[in-house]
């Protein structure tokens, strides 16, 4: 059967109808006129946008808030609070929440998502074998991509036995090879454990990246210059990169440039580091957000995500892409477009995904949502949202709201 989505709003704010075969966009024309096949779905006052993927997600450790507190709420304060309660992690429970977790991400409208897995003395591999089930258990729903994320030692002994636990992940299952150099205290030594195995392993890298308002972190430009020196190709990408942001322009003019001609998508998650970052100062405190506009002039990919789902790195995550976006629109300065891109056609770019559209041979990756402007929709405003995936609607959301007035 064929889905034919009539009476869209597409992002040029034309009326669509939408034809979708197989998963591919077929037809797109003003009017269409339905054919026996069709499933007929009516979508008069939404919005059709590109649907959003979640780059940077961390399902092993979503919906814990309640468990422990960050007691001093910055990023230390919450790896601390995690690996107090990592212990408690069975198998079951990593598998329930991240389920749980998915199931909200797409009920906002996300159809793919990669999500970060510990890797290292506190968490074993434990957590990735968990992700790897979720994975494959939601694989006709929900595209999952696992990555190792090798956490920083904290002694001489947990380093000793970083490599061997990073190859066991990467034998696992893993998808990606990830990790924090700007946590270890021989950074390079933390960029090229990582590094070295994705190539080995022939897979893609995705590293936390001088996550801190730290205006002498250069792990971003160290992570490009390795990456055009070595011809790195399998596909990079750097989350958060804050202290980018408090570089001076021309340092970080001069490094956008050097990312872009790497080909490095640099992920911004404003939730998370909103969150955490600049909590020390208690004068005109940083905004802790990656300087996008620089990333953008330079012509980089930007992806935005929104990293921690109600956990002791972010209490507040939604799980929810309009969240991300809008945040992008009020602290990163964006324009409401700009914002939707880097959620969607940004945020797959950096996962290696194809790129959904209103366009013939596009997949047909899609949320509606209703509302009277692109504004609104990618506010959140939205009482109803549609997502079509893999050429079927797979959630429905709708809101019905009173207001009582007198006796």
């Amino acid at each position: 059967m064929s889905l034919l989505l009539q009476g869209a709003t597409d992002l040029d704010g034309a009326r669509v109808d939408v034809r979708i075969t197989g998963g591919v966009v077929a037809a797109v024309a003003a009017v269409l006129a339905p054919q026996p096949d069709d499933e007929v779905v009516d979508l008069a006052g939404h919005w059709l946008l590109p649907a959003p993927a979640e780059p940077h997600a961390h399902l092993d450790k979503a919906l814990t808030s309640h468990r422990v507190p960050n007691t001093t709420g910055d990023l230390a304060g919450a790896i601390t609070a995690i690996r107090a309660i990592a212990a408690d992690f069975t198998h079951d429970d990593l598998v329930e929440r991240a389920t749980r977790a998915v199931y909200e991400y797409l009920a906002n409208g996300t159809t793919a998502i990669r999500t970060h897995a510990d890797v290292g003395a506190h968490a074993g591999t434990r957590h990735l074998r968990a992700l790897v089930q979720v994975r494959d258990a939601l694989a006709g729903l929900v595209d999952v991509q696992v990555v190792a994320l090798l956490s920083a030692p904290w002694t001489d002994l947990e380093a000793a036995t970083t490599p061997r636990l990073l190859a066991e992940a990467i034998d696992a299952g893993a998808d990606v090879v990830g990790g924090v150099p700007h946590l270890w205290g021989d950074r390079d030594a933390g960029l090229a454990t990582s590094f070295d195995a994705a190539a080995a392993a022939g897979l893609p890298l995705d590293l936390h990246t001088d996550e801190t308002l730290d205006p002498t972190a250069h792990g971003l430009r160290d992570l490009a210059r390795r990456v055009t020196a070595t011809g790195f190709d399998l596909g990079v990408a750097a989350g958060h990169c804050v202290s980018l942001g408090v570089h001076p322009l021309e340092v970080a003019r001069s490094t956008a440039a050097e990312v872009a001609r790497a080909g490095i998508g640099v992920i911004a998650l404003p939730q998370t580091n909103l969150f955490l970052q600049g909590r020390d100062a208690r004068v005109a405190p940083p905004r802790g957000l990656t300087a996008v506009r620089t990333l953008l002039d330079a012509g980089a990919t930007v992806g935005g995500g929104g990293d921690n789902l109600r956990d002791p790195f972010n209490p507040m995550g939604r799980a929810d892409a309009c969240e991300a976006a809008s945040l992008l629109v009020t602290a990163g300065h964006l324009s409401t477009r700009e914002a939707w891109h880097a959620v969607s056609a940004g945020a797959r770019a950096c996962m290696g995904l194809p790129v959904p559209a209103v366009a013939v041979g596009a997949v047909a990756e899609f949320l509606a949502l209703e509302a009277e402007s692109l504004d609104a929709a990618v506010a959140g405003a939205a009482t109803a949202r549609v997502v079509v995936s893999r050429g079927r609607v797979v959630a429905r959301s709708s809101v019905t709201r009173a207001v009582l007035t007198g006796a």
